[in-house]
């Protein structure tokens, strides 16, 4: 006998990247880490923090971090809320706006999480396929009856990016919340924040995961309307923020010069791995995002994941409709990236190009 409710009993939980053995070494590919260090600020705070805050309760509003972002983005600190990673934000968002049977919809393929947290809220997912290049399907999801819209921007596993005037567009034809989730945003070309900030039906979230190299930290926030993020605090648990990583957000978040350097490393990193992997017959999906999706030549993308995997090299492989045939690959540093592609270019008994 379960004593679970009958939609979690039955349901497949979330699968993370694959993390290496403890001591293990390899060259990890496959959850799109920034391979370079924070920033020098997020180092001296911890050297200089004054860990008797830790005996106490943080700020339950990490209020020193709410009010970085909010100078970032030149809006009232009542306009962001802070979270445990984006991923906690899109729980609220769930929690907020979706009730039992309520439709959320969403393009696929995108971040698998998302159908993960409907199915938790016992809510009826509406997944809109992509169009055949991975672009996203605007008039198909405006016209869909649903309470909430998930918008991964650049979208994972792709990389590919919809417009500021697209998503303002589908926003406005949108009845529900949309829920801009840019994760990867600083690799691509723009924000939405700026566009949506006033716009009650919006909330974008952001993660300090990807370009600010704090994986380990899980920081991310969410700026929108004061209405919806009011709504969004309610539901969120009493200090969701831990008191250090309010204090590394903050300095991370003062950083933007360091954070725009590994930025552009990555992007001039991403041209080139683009450019080597179509050489060696790789069909590679435009990305702005910090990672490539590849469909690899003869389709056996399985095979070409265990291979590297065998020599201490970890990409990401789904088998998923339309992904079976690909890999998705993290930018890492020069040195990473030439080691990945010689490893391909061997085992295809080609010169690394």
């Amino acid at each position: 006998m379960s004593y679970l409710r009958k939609h979690i009993d039955a349901m497949a939980a979330y699968t993370p990247g694959e993390q290496p053995a403890e001591g293990e070494q390899v060259i990890k590919l496959n959850t799109n880490e920034t391979p370079y260090p924070p920033s020098p600020r997020v180092l001296q705070v911890l050297r200089q923090t004054d860990w008797s805050i830790l005996r106490k309760y943080p700020d339950p509003m990490a209020g020193k971090a709410r009010r970085a972002a909010a100078r970032l983005w030149r809006v009232p600190p009542e306009q962001v809320l802070c979270g445990n990673g984006s991923d906690e934000l899109l729980t609220l968002a769930m929690r907020a706006f979706v009730g039992e049977g309520d439709r959320v919809a969403w393009p696929t393929p995108t971040y698998s999480l998302y159908a993960v947290l409907a199915e938790i809220q016992g809510a009826r997912a509406v997944e809109v396929p992509t169009e055949i290049d991975f672009a996203a399907p605007l008039d198909a999801l405006a016209e869909v009856d649903a309470r909430l819209l998930l918008l991964c921007n650049p979208n994972a596993p792709t990389g590919v990016w919809t417009p500021v005037e697209k998503v303002l567009d589908l926003a406005d034809r949108f009845a529900g919340v949309v829920v801009v989730d840019e994760a990867y945003a600083d690799f691509g070309p723009a924000s939405v924040i700026p566009a949506v900030k006033d716009r009650e039906n919006v909330v974008v979230l952001r993660t300090l995961s990807k370009s600010y190299s704090l994986a380990g930290l899980r920081f991310g926030y969410a700026v929108g309307a004061p209405d919806l993020i009011a709504g969004l605090a309610k539901c969120k648990d009493s200090y969701n923020c831990d008191a250090v990583s309010i204090e590394v957000a903050s300095a991370a978040l003062e950083d933007q010069h360091w954070m725009r350097e590994n930025v552009e490393r990555i992007r001039v990193e991403r041209t080139r791995m683009a450019d080597a992997l179509s050489a060696l017959g790789f069909g590679v999906t435009l990305s702005e995002a910090n990672f490539v999706l590849a469909a690899v030549p003869g389709g056996d993308a399985a095979g070409l994941y265990t291979r590297l995997k065998s020599r201490g090299i970890l990409i990401r492989y789904w088998n998923q409709p339309r992904l079976e045939d690909k890999v998705r690959i993290t930018i890492g540093t020069p040195e990473e990236n030439d080691a990945l592609l010689a490893a391909i270019a061997d085992l295809m008994g080609k010169e690394t190009p």
